[in-house]
């Protein structure tokens, strides 16, 4: 994660406070899809530097798991 640029930055608080409410919701609903999407998106943001590749992923996360709960 590169800190001197502030929307990364911002990005990353963003799309990791979203990551621990599917967490949070997971673990309570017991809702495997939203534990695991919640996690992925509290990791990610770590190992990714550009702002695109972080939305983009989050997005996947986050439509991978709006899919999951179409097919179920």
């Amino acid at each position: 994660m590169d800190l001197s640029n502030p929307g990364t930055l911002l990005s990353a608080l963003i799309i990791g406070a979203l990551g621990m409410g599917l967490f949070i919701y997971g673990k309570k609903q017991q809702h495997i899809p939203s534990l695991l999407a919640g996690v992925g998106m509290c990791v990610f943001p770590y190992f990714v530097s550009s702002l695109l590749v972080m939305w983009l992923l989050a997005a996947l996360f986050i439509g991978g798991l709006w899919a999951s709960a179409k097919l179920a």
